[in-house]
């Protein structure tokens, strides 16, 4: 039987579950991300969407679409921040901070010539993103 982690907007009106494995979990350093997370770095989590469902409160979901890339999920009651849907990447993002018990293990930075928080690490820093996710696959260094 898979693993399943379970989260929940800020306020608890939308719970979420993912069950599995994400596909990869990393950081990204766009200014997007920055922006909408309200933070110098987004933590993230790439999950096939058929591996994340929305258990309750799917009534209070809300979407914002900057770009065809992005699209930012959010509860309306408390606007606590739940995934973003990435269409032309076929995966969703969900928040490693909306899901508490899963043990956060980043492989890769995305965006990093974006970066306004440089980090050693020892984890690749991608430029912008893998070639396999239409980047250019270059890194740079930390």
């Amino acid at each position: 039987m898979a693993t399943s982690y379970k989260g929940e907007c800020f306020c608890g009106a939308v719970r979420i579950e993912a069950t599995g494995a994400p596909e990869v979990m990393g950081y990204c350093h766009c200014r997007s991300c920055r922006s909408w997370s309200g933070g110098p770095v987004n933590a993230f989590s790439l999950w096939k969407p058929d591996a994340v469902r929305v258990t309750a409160g799917a009534e209070n979901i809300a979407t914002f679409k900057k770009t065809d890339m992005s699209h930012r999920q959010y509860c309306k009651k408390c606007g606590g921040h739940l995934m973003t849907n990435h269409p032309p990447l076929g995966m969703v993002d969900v928040f490693a901070a909306t899901l508490p018990t899963l043990k956060f293990s980043p492989a890769v930075h995305v965006n990093y010539a974006e970066t306004v928080l440089p980090m050693r690490d020892g984890l690749p820093k991608q430029k912008d993103f893998p070639k396999e996710f239409g980047g250019s696959g270059e890194t740079v260094p930390e």
